[in-house]
């Protein structure tokens, strides 16, 4: 015991404890660090050549290192992009929405301007400079195995998360500010798990606390249901609920009946009678 007490006097110990506490600080931040992309696209070769695209066509307006940019008016022009993780670069990239034709109050999905090798490569160098998302695996967006009860649960965590504003029937739908909420029936799985982890535009990020990786995989497959589900009530009118409902309503129904009214008004038999007389 004197000899662990003589220890602790010594000079170099106040050092070493310094040390060996922020290797421990190292180890836990490994072991508990947000997912980050595999070794298949954080390879130097990779990151260098996403470097190289990006500054040719992203930095102009995030920044010559994914900074962000600011406007005159000090609105955001770019946002940063570190930290954002490759999940978010392969899912504005891969659906067309980046690089952007035009400013806008929301960026829509087109045709792909890089290829796919290009988005890894761009994806690699985003994730290099900050943990995030890694971009899902298969398995991630995999509906195999699933049964009728657990595609039925996706059900209900759809209608609770995602109805507001993406429809009861996935259809989507307008927000405030001139956004909206895209159609989801005919998106790519690994999108749909793309968007929930990233967050684009106006989405909420569903975490795995909040959505659990299998709780996404069962919404994935409530989804794909939907394609196949048949039109219980007639005519599906584009599944958008009241509002193609109350036009058809208020053309075809009111309407027919308005028109039926000055048939009836102009071949009755007053009308008749009035014109026997004259």
């Amino acid at each position: 015991m004197k000899h662990l007490s003589t220890r602790r006097r010594h000079p170099l110990a106040g050092f070493v404890v310094v040390v060996l506490g922020l290797v421990m600080m190292g180890a836990l931040y490994s072991a508990f660090r947000p997912a980050t992309a595999d070794e298949s696209t954080t390879g130097t070769e990779l990151v260098s050549q996403g470097r190289g695209l990006f500054i040719a066509s992203c930095a102009s307006c995030h920044g010559l290192n994914a900074e962000g940019v600011n406007s005159k008016n000090d609105t955001n022009f770019g946002p940063p992009l570190i930290g954002v993780g490759a999940a978010a670069v392969d899912f504005q990239v891969s659906t067309g929405r980046m690089p952007a034709a035009r400013p806008g109050t929301q960026i829509d999905a087109r045709t792909p301007v890089f290829t796919a090798e290009e988005v890894r490569a761009l994806s690699a160098y985003v994730a290099s400079l900050g943990p995030g998302p890694a971009i899902p695996s298969a398995d991630d967006y995999s509906t195999e195995g699933l049964t009728a009860e657990q595609i039925a649960e996706g059900g209900q965590f759809f209608r609770t998360n995602c109805t507001a504003c993406h429809n009861y029937a996935g259809s989507g739908g307008t927000l405030l500010h001139g956004r909206y909420a895209p159609p989801l029936l005919d998106v790519d799985p690994k999108y749909v798990v793309e968007a929930m982890i990233t967050g684009p535009q106006a989405m909420p990020i569903f975490s795995d606390k909040v959505l659990s990786p299998e709780e996404k995989r069962q919404i994935i497959a409530y989804l794909q249901s939907l394609k196949e589900q048949p039109a219980y009530g007639g005519a599906k009118l584009g599944s958008l609920g009241p509002i193609t409902e109350g036009l058809w309503g208020w053309g075809v129904g009111i309407g027919g009946l308005v028109l039926a009214t000055v048939w009836i008004s102009n071949n009755g038999a007053r009308a008749k009678k009035k014109k026997t007389s004259t």
